[in-house]
């Protein structure tokens, strides 16, 4: 993950925004005090973040989760028709 000066990425945000979604990498975006430190990402990226955070909230859902997995390693998947 690279970082850039606030004021770079004011300058070229459409390149920095290309950059991150062409990259699936987020920027670090400093300020000059540190204490305003952001991140650029990609929406699919923090979609992406935010659903894993959600699937490991709970110790019942992992669980669940890694049981189900289980199963499916040892062939006892079922296949499921979406219509």
């Amino acid at each position: 993950m690279q970082a850039e000066a606030y004021s770079n990425v004011r300058n070229n945000l459409k390149s920095f925004m290309k950059k991150v979604n062409d990259d699936a990498d987020a920027i670090i975006i400093t300020s000059r005090n540190g204490e305003d430190n952001s991140v650029l990402m990609s929406q699919d990226e923090y979609d992406n973040l935010i659903e894993n955070a959600y699937l490991r909230s709970s110790k019942a859902n992992v669980d669940h989760i890694m049981k189900s997995w289980a199963e499916l390693k040892a062939g006892k998947g079922k296949e499921h028709s979406w219509e």
